[in-house]
């Protein structure tokens, strides 16, 4: 097994960097607030209205534990609200590197012997649908976590900004949809990262690096009905960001698609693009008028608000370590 060479410790969890065989990797231990201090969510029974999470205690990690890993050294996506195209461009993680940062990231905590929820996603560095063995990886996931917890319900997750670039792109997930349906009994989770109904709008965020909605709305169509969980469209909103509920309906099947709404999370890359959501990190207002709208399309909604100490501790999603960034708030360097 490769070697950790950092560890720091957050509020919520850890930020680690391995030695990969390919260079450096970063990946993430954590843990959760649980969902009735972050979500809303009507379709699960969760209704009240997140305005302003706290910091505060996180659930123990026998209850729900996250590791989050990285498919790829770096990126080539080029968003311009996330800091991981800075670390380098997009060089696939071996198998090997895969396996290495969920082993270190279940060693950190050797005391816990089971755990009724251990979430996996494949979405701290890289775009996963680049990478093969992502599927490979996730197909195994029941044998390697068998030696350190005897007892999880595991949930892999994948998250994509649907690359145009990628010629395989349907090919990684038909299978991953496979993975999901077949071996997971559909606890596994497919994110498209959406942000925009405006095609405008999405080739400005994602550097023209993402497909457009018409192709997204036709890969929808050739998946398969989801077992478990709907695939989830994701929403994250900044002040300027158009979400159109009618024309959603007209590209996505409620009976297949959910849909995620976020803040942007507070990345360099948003203060120096100047992207931002409003009261996104204090109050539920931002999402409101989306929510309702998105309800009354028909689709079933979750939105996701993080604790100020979540997004200055660098551990949400386009953050990064290694793009020469470190957590605003408390921490220590455990390693």
């Amino acid at each position: 097994m490769e070697k950790l060479l950092k560890n720091i410790e957050v509020p919520t969890g850890n930020i680690c960097i391995m030695q990969g065989q390919k260079g450096k990797l970063e990946f993430l231990s954590l843990g959760d607030y649980g969902r009735n201090a972050n979500v809303k969510a009507d379709f699960l029974g969760l209704k009240n209205e997140i305005n302003g999470v706290p910091n505060g205690k996180i659930m123990p990690l026998q209850e729900k534990w996250v590791i989050t890993i990285s498919s790829q050294y770096g990126c080539s996506m080029m968003c311009k609200f996330c800091d991981v195209h800075k670390v380098g461009k997009g060089i696939n993680a071996t198998l090997q590197d895969l396996t290495d940062q969920l082993t270190n990231g279940l060693l950190l905590h050797p005391e816990v012997l089971e755990t009724k929820r251990l979430n996996i996603h494949y979405a701290r560095m890289g775009e996963p649908t680049f990478n093969f063995n992502v599927i490979k990886h996730a197909a195994g996931l029941t044998e390697e976590v068998k030696p350190f917890l005897s007892k999880s319900h595991i949930h892999p997750v994948i998250s994509t900004m649907l690359p145009r670039k990628n010629k395989r792109l349907l090919d990684f997930l038909l299978r991953w949809c496979g993975l999901k349906n077949n071996i997971f009994c559909g606890d596994a989770g497919v994110q498209f990262s959406i942000n925009s109904t405006c095609d405008n709008q999405r080739k400005e965020m994602f550097s023209g690096n993402s497909i457009s909605l018409d192709e997204i709305s036709l890969i929808g169509k050739l998946l398969p009905f989801p077992m478990g969980r709907k695939y989830a469209l994701n929403f994250a909103l900044a002040d300027y960001y158009e979400l159109n509920a009618k024309k959603l309906l007209e590209l996505f099947s409620p009976d297949k698609f959910m849909v995620k709404i976020t803040p942007l999370h507070l990345t360099n890359s948003c203060k120096e693009n100047r992207i931002k959501t409003t009261g996104g990190y204090e109050y539920f207002a931002p999402y409101k008028d989306a929510e309702e709208s998105l309800k009354r399309a028909g689709f079933d909604v979750l939105v996701f608000v993080p604790s100020i100490e979540e997004d200055e501790g660098r551990i949400t999603c386009g953050n990064a370590i290694l793009s020469g960034t470190m957590p605003n708030t408390k921490y220590k360097i455990i390693l």
